[in-house]
């Protein structure tokens, strides 16, 4: 039996900081420090008296996946146009597919699990290829 990787977060416990995005604050689930970087898994809520602005972007993923917890948000995805997320919703989002945000609604919180842990996101000029 082995205990290593194996972690515990709680709500009381929850420290939501700074990220990717400006608007948004993430609470980091401490999956990437226990998988050693494989995985990564935070929820984002919007960041109180910040203006949203969205570029189109991708991530260099194998993995991710999206559950919204709270609220509702829209991206618009290469191939597949506009989706509106609400509590309850989850999405798959494909390695490298160019997506960006909409809008979001001021409660919005929300679960993201990807996987490298340490992937990189890229600006690109618009949703086509």
């Amino acid at each position: 039996m082995t205990t290593r990787g194996f972690v515990a977060t709680h709500a009381s416990d929850a420290v939501f900081e700074r990220g990717l995005r400006s608007f948004f604050e993430y609470r980091d689930l401490g999956i990437r420090k226990a998988t050693e970087g494989r995985v990564a898994a935070h929820v984002i809520r919007a960041a109180a008296g910040k203006e949203f602005s969205s570029q189109p972007h991708l991530h260099r993923t194998d993995f991710q996946l999206v559950y919204i917890l709270k609220g509702w948000i829209e991206f618009e995805y290469e191939g597949q146009g506009v989706v509106r997320l609400e509590a309850g919703s989850c999405v798959h989002q494909p390695p490298g597919i160019r997506h960006r945000e909409l809008g979001h609604s001021e409660d919005i919180e929300l679960l993201e699990v990807v996987l490298p842990g340490n992937f990189v996101t890229e600006e690109v000029p618009s949703l086509n290829p």
